[in-house]
């Protein structure tokens, strides 16, 4: 027994790995050393494996697996090859390299055997050889060993978002099948190796957010596969190559927050190749000199384009005008001159233009309209003169207008009043004269008109004066004059003859109103009268009480709430309007008392006959819940006119927090999860409670209180439609890319679609994209897919949320996975609100109950 121990000893400990694969390929019955079909070195050595000592060997096998513990990982497919010598041995190097301060490689701690199947973290194998080594977030120091080229098909290697240090090693150009390599955030520092030029198959390159010094490869583009590369936030010198400007499958090019220099070359054209492949080309925070390249216009597919804080000189080429899909251009902070290209008027898909910091001069045009998709126009800082074109208030998606430190003259346009959507707003330090538009005055602060001497009216501090005309002088009679004593006695009299009108008027318009009131048919009028009194007193009205709408011959029907109104006061309110959709126009209604409510006109002819139309209502006016927007009351026209009062939302919609923001308002990770489980409770109680699918849930329908609570809003609205009428609201969701894929086909909303549109959202609070804006050619949850597929996390999340990943990240990758599987295109794999409800107070624990509406009461329906 012992001769046969040392003899298996001796073909372990020379051929560990062909011995086992050995082993396990055994016939049983024979006993008999086979090898088929394999190519081994070492048959001179395992001849001596013999019939004597084959049981034995095989419970030598069976004792060592045991003690290692490993079992294939669940999901894991294993091919049953053990891993190859050399893949092994580079394991072994490579993690001997790296400091693993929280233990994850701990797995990797037994002499091979479960490398493959799936029981060491982060490794995928084929054939017995490693394709994929994927430890992100795993806070691993160190560095990258040398021998990382014996993994000769390794296709990805991840580990973004470590403190792992040192030189990139150059061997990783001798890895043939590298597709994806993902070392960003870390701290690698060195040059980038010239030698990842020569993987023919490499796919990505992201070193972002390193140390990283020297100059860019050239040889970096030789694959012809390469479609992403991003060297942002490092410490890149000299100038771009050449090659990337003539690239053919380069699509994402970032070199942002570097120290490169010199001109940028103007070759993007590919020599005339007609390479138009580029999307997005990001160049901001260097030191390019010289002018814009003209060739820049000739790449056609581009949608992003920043060449910020450089030293950029001469004038805006016209060429640029050529990119009809172009949506951001960012030009700021650098040293252009000449006038506003009349080419920026035909960048019809543009959505944010900054030319900020510049010396561009003479006038803005007139015909800038024509970009009515712009949000963002930023013209700060430059020395632009004339007025301020009248046509800039038709640009209704404006979010950002900044034309301070200019030379404008003239009055502000009342057109900008116009802009119910402007959230950032300054024109302050011009030459502007006059009063300054009524709204803009009211919605911002006077350090967005200080340092324009002639301007008034946008603060109590500076009231327009109004100077009277000077009248000619009159020939002096007898020599007298009057004196002060005179002339302040007349004023006096002018003022009490005045008040005694005001007076006077007032107290008609009571006496008016007190009979009018009292002339409505009978039973009528004493209701109204009733209402009124209950508003003296305090006493809110009952729900579902009916009032009269004095000469109007209309209904209004209150439900419970804190605001008493009555049908007069509705209709002769203040109307701002907020927005429109497919259901009708929403206006925010200003009472005489100065409250506010949120007024819903619905659109005439879609609406279901009277009867069914109040019963309905009447059902959804007694819903109640912390998440849900109340319904208030609603008013029936003697025309067929139909209104929904409900509270008004100061905040808005969650659309608007995420998307019209200033870039000095983020917000936390703690706020967007308390929308998510805000939202989600509001869906799970229509669903549950009321028995009502939402099918038209949006960002645009999550309202937000002044506590920042989710309110869903246009819940149940459907039953108030005529069939074709929710037809059109289905297709609407799907053009804003909330629309579950088989609603194409059913053309019925169920629990699953809503599901869907809630995992929109929370993919909406997670990366601060609109879906309504396609990315790339596919919308927000394919985008997402795509870029988790190839590990681009830090391009997933909002960059306000990355600064705090260390802490947060294992909460936005587990509200990753979960919206994900919201948005599966399979209805069957979706999960129910329910379940999602309950995975997010998983991921996040509640610290402290969160005040809804209604004084946050229990979630109800009320009854008669």
């Amino acid at each position: 027994m012992g001769d046969q121990e040392s003899v298996f000893s001796s073909c372990i400990e020379r051929y560990p790995f062909r011995v086992n694969k050995f082993l396990t390929r055994q016939g049983g019955a024979a006993g008999r050393c086979i090898i088929s079909g394999e190519k081994w070195d070492i048959e001179a050595g395992v001849s001596r494996c013999s019939k004597r000592f084959f049981l034995f060997a095989q419970l030598f096998l069976l004792f060592q697996l045991l003690i290692s513990g490993i079992q294939p990982t669940s999901g894991e497919v294993w091919d049953g090859i053990i891993i190859t010598a050399a893949d092994f041995q580079a394991l072994q190097a490579f993690k001997q390299e790296l400091v693993d301060p929280r233990g994850f490689l701990r797995s990797w701690n037994d002499s091979g055997f479960g490398a493959c199947s799936g029981g060491w973290l982060g490794i995928k194998c084929a054939q017995g050889q490693v394709i994929v080594i994927q430890l992100p977030w795993r806070g691993l120091g160190g560095r990258i060993t040398e021998k990382i080229g014996q993994f000769q098909s390794l296709r990805k290697l991840s580990l973004h978002d470590n403190v792992i240090g040192g030189s990139i090693p150059s061997n990783l150009g001798l890895i043939p099948n590298l597709r994806g390599l993902q070392l960003f955030n870390n701290r690698f520092s060195g040059s980038i190796p010239a030698s990842l030029g020569l993987c023919p198959l490499l796919q990505t390159i992201d070193l972002s957010n390193n140390s990283l010094s020297g100059t860019i490869p050239a040889t970096l583009v030789n694959s012809t596969k390469l479609y992403r590369l991003n060297l942002s936030h490092n410490s890149v010198s000299g100038s771009i190559p050449t090659s990337l400007t003539q690239s053919p499958s380069l699509i994402f090019l970032d070199l942002q927050y570097n120290n490169l220099s010199g001109p940028i070359p103007d070759s993007w054209d590919g020599n005339g190749k007609n390479l138009f492949q580029l999307l997005s080309l990001k160049l901001d925070h260097n030191s390019f000199s010289g002018s814009i390249p003209a060739s820049l216009g000739k790449l056609n597919e581009l949608f992003e384009l920043t060449l910020s804080h450089n030293q950029m000189t001469g004038v805006i080429p016209s060429d640029i005008g050529g990119l009809s899909r172009l949506r951001t251009l960012d030009l700021s902070y650098n040293a252009i001159n000449g006038s506003f290209s009349d080419s920026f008027l035909n960048l019809s898909s543009l959505m944010v233009l900054n030319l900020e910091s510049n010396q561009l001069d003479n006038q803005i045009p007139a015909a800038i309209n024509n970009l009515q998709k712009l949000s963002t126009l930023n013209l700060r800082s430059n020395h632009f003169s004339g007025d301020i074109p009248v046509t800039i208030g038709n640009i209704f998606a404006l979010r950002q207008l900044d034309l301070a430190h200019n030379n404008l003259s003239e009055e502000i346009p009342a057109s900008l009043d116009n802009l119910t959507n402007l959230s950032d707003f300054n024109v302050s330090y011009n030459n502007l004269s006059g009063p300054v538009p009524t709204h803009l005055a009211r919605r911002f602060n006077s350090s967005a008109f200080v340092g324009n001497l002639q301007l008034c009216g946008y603060s109590v501090s500076n009231p327009c004066q109004i100077s009277p005309a000077p009248s000619p002088e009159t020939p002096k009679r007898r020599g007298h004059k009057l004196s002060t004593k005179d002339i302040i006695l007349i004023a006096g009299g002018a003022l009490l003859i005045i008040l005694a009108l005001l007076c006077c008027i007032l107290l008609c318009c009571l006496i008016r109103k007190r009979s009018v009131a009292k002339a409505g048919k009978d039973g009528q009028a004493t209701s109204r009268e009733a209402a009124a009194a209950r508003g003296e007193k305090g006493v809110l009205p009952t729900a579902g009480e009916v009032e009269a709408a004095g000469d109007t011959g209309g209904k209004l029907v209150h439900f419970d709430g804190p605001i008493v109104f009555t049908a007069d006061d509705l209709l002769c309110a203040t109307a701002e309007i907020m927005g429109k959709s497919t259901y009708g126009t929403v206006y925010k209604a200003t009472l005489e008392d100065g409250d506010q409510v949120a007024v819903k006109r619905l659109r005439e002819k879609i609406t279901r006959g009277q009867r069914e139309f109040e019963n309905e209502v009447n059902i959804l006016g007694k819903i109640r819940h912390p998440n849900l927007l109340a319904l208030r009351a609603y008013y029936m026209g003697p025309k067929g006119e139909k209104l929904l009062v409900f509270d008004y939302m100061p905040k808005g919609s969650l659309a608007t927090f995420l998307h019209a923001r200033g870039p000095d308002t983020p917000i936390d990770w703690a706020t967007r999860m308390r929308i998510a489980k805000g939202t989600s409770r509001g869906l799970l109680f229509l669903h549950t409670n009321v028995n009502i699918i939402h099918g038209n849930l949006t960002s645009s329908n999550v309202l937000l209180d002044d506590n920042t609570n989710a309110k869903i809003a246009d819940y149940g609205l459907s039953r108030l439609m005529t069939a074709a009428a929710n037809a059109n609201v289905i297709a609407t969701a799907g053009a804003l890319g909330y629309r579950a894929p088989e609603l194409s086909k059913l053309k019925k909303a169920n629990t699953k679609t809503d599901a869907y549109s809630l995992g929109v959202i929370i993919l909406e609070l997670l990366t601060g994209k609109s879906p309504g804006e396609a990315m790339n050619g596919v919308d927000l949850p394919q985008w997402v897919a795509s870029i988790v597929k190839e590990e681009w996390t830090n391009e997933v999340f909002d960059l306000e949320l990355m600064r705090d990943a260390s802490v947060i990240g294992d909460e936005l990758l587990n509200t990753l996975k979960l919206a994900l599987h919201c948005v599966d295109p399979s209805p069957s794999a979706r999960p129910e609100v329910q379940q999602v409800l309950q995975q997010l107070e998983e991921i996040r624990p509640e610290t402290a109950t969160s005040s809804g509406g209604d004084s946050a009461a229990a979630a109800s329906v009320s009854d008669d």
